[in-house]
């Protein structure tokens, strides 16, 4: 699917670094393992909706990324935008819902344009649902850039035939955080646009400066920007207090960094692997080399006919029936049924203590023991 140079789902990047559109303009796109997947779900959820808006049957069974949990996954968001369209036509009989709509956004950012996962429209609202198949970053709705680009076009679209008083955006992410939503008057929603146009019209030129920061994740120049680069190395170079050791503070502000760094760091080493390998580059003081390997039978049939003519008997040769582990049974099965057949023989033990910022949203680690301790 063609993108445009501000694309709506890239629109936290430039609206945070301007020139960073034209820039990655020099790079070529490519599509990893997870984001084929991921275009696959939507796929899936777009036939399950049209089948149900329009009495049809199609099915896509057959492709290589489907699976009982993809299905059981893609039909959190299916099962919510069904759920919201039937509410909103009980309450206005004209009330529509749209399955990949694109849509154009020139009113607000210029040559844009986008597509919306599922529109639904009724006098008085309109709500933007957006399935977020992937699981590594979770996304809410709560300021999100490209849920308000994708309702700013919609409502250039479709003001003049609905009166469209409040906007919402929802976000369905099955695999990581579940189902967002944010609310706004229309007035609000546009306000919001007009505050962005000058943004992208920079944006658009390739003007203003580099700005890097959480935005630069997915961006194609990542691996080469000297922003991104000083970034990441600002608080390595820093000036502490004491030359010979770091204070608390000093080491909780490298925390607030280290996730991000080590994740730029591999990405360096990732793509000077590459071009080694591609193109031939040489890296001053580097050298390609083989890396370790492991040895592996090729024929296991042979091999153990093999060990049998040799005097070995099944039970040295053979390994005994073995389960497969949860993540393929949930694959072949699905989450939620598995779960319900196998709740008597599944244990979740509690996961090891980890430092993650007082952000994140998972309860404070109890150290149980040490509480018994001082009890006693």
């Amino acid at each position: 699917m063609k993108h445009a140079l501000l694309a709506p789902s890239a629109a936290h990047r430039w609206l945070n670094c301007t020139p960073s559109a034209r820039l990655e303009e020099s790079f070529p796109e490519s599509e990893s393992t997870a984001a084929a997947e991921g275009t696959f779900a939507h796929h899936f959820a777009e036939v399950t909706l049209q089948n149900f808006l329009h009495n049809k049957n199609e099915k896509c069974e057959e492709n290589s990324y489907y699976s009982k949990s993809l299905e059981e996954y893609v039909s959190v968001y299916t099962d919510c935008v069904i759920e919201k369209y039937v509410q909103a036509k009980n309450q206005d009989e004209s009330a529509e819902c749209l399955i990949e709509h694109k849509f154009s956004l020139t009113d607000f950012v210029p040559a844009s344009f986008g597509h919306a996962d599922a529109v639904i429209l009724s006098n008085g609202s309109l709500e933007i649902i957006d399935l977020k198949y992937g699981k590594g970053v979770p996304v809410k709705a709560q300021n999100n850039s490209q849920l308000r680009l994708y309702a700013l076009g919609v409502y250039a679209e479709m003001s003049f035939l609905y009166d469209i008083k409040t906007v919402t955006v929802t976000i369905v992410q099955p695999r990581n955080g579940g189902i967002s939503s944010e609310t706004m008057t229309i007035e609000e929603l546009l306000n919001w646009g007009e505050k962005i146009k000058p943004i992208a019209q920079t944006a658009f030129k390739g003007e203003g400066e580099f700005k890097a920061g959480r935005h630069c994740q997915f961006c194609r120049a990542a691996n080469l920007c000297r922003a991104l680069a000083n970034y990441n190395l600002e608080k390595v170079k820093a000036d502490f207090d004491n030359p010979d050791l770091l204070n608390d503070d000093e080491i909780a502000e490298i925390l607030t960094r280290a996730d991000d760094t080590i994740k730029w760091l591999n990405s360096i080493k990732e793509y000077a692997l590459s071009e080694s390998l591609k193109n031939g580059k040489r890296w001053t003081g580097f050298k390609i080399v083989e890396g370790r390997s492991v040895r592996k039978i090729v024929d296991a049939e042979k091999a153990a006919e093999i060990l049998k003519a040799n005097g070995g008997e099944d039970s040295e040769i053979w390994k005994p029936k073995e389960l497969l582990g949860l993540t393929a049974l949930e694959k072949n099965f699905g989450k939620k049924k598995l779960s319900e057949m196998l709740a008597e023989v599944i244990q979740k033990p509690n996961g090891a203590p980890t430092l993650v910022s007082e952000s994140d949203p998972r309860p404070e680690w109890n150290n149980v023991k040490n509480d018994f301790d001082e009890e006693n």
